[in-house]
């Protein structure tokens, strides 16, 4: 089985298998180089991390009030079972997106096989 032609950033060979036609792996491919950027960036703009963010804030101002007395401890009980359910739907769109991501990856993975099938 042919493996990637590259070396890890330690030096040491890196033992993926590529395709029959491909001297690269995916990480190592220099003609794949603009892609991987690409996807690297998308995943920095991650809305989430700042979603949770906010929330983990609001939910702070939330314990502070009620501590304080300001805030009603039945009505604040209310908002953090909202705050909760916005998490779990942060964490389902995450997932969504992660299933998404493998499902591509698998497609790809298959279509290398078919091809190594055919020649």
């Amino acid at each position: 089985m042919p493996r990637c032609r590259a070396n890890r950033e330690d030096g040491s060979p890196c033992e993926r298998i590529v395709g029959a036609r491909q001297d690269y792996c995916y990480s190592h491919d220099p003609n794949r180089a603009h892609e991987r950027r690409r996807n690297a960036a998308r995943g920095g703009r991650a809305k989430g991390n700042s979603e949770l963010s906010d929330l983990k804030k609001q939910l702070r101002g939330l314990a502070s009030d009620v501590l304080a007395g300001n805030v009603d401890r039945g009505a604040a009980a209310v908002v953090n079972q909202i705050l909760n359910t916005v998490i779990r739907a942060i964490e389902q769109e995450r997932k969504m997106r992660e299933l998404e991501e493998l499902a591509a990856r698998l497609e790809a993975l298959e279509v290398v096989l078919k091809g190594r099938k055919a020649g």
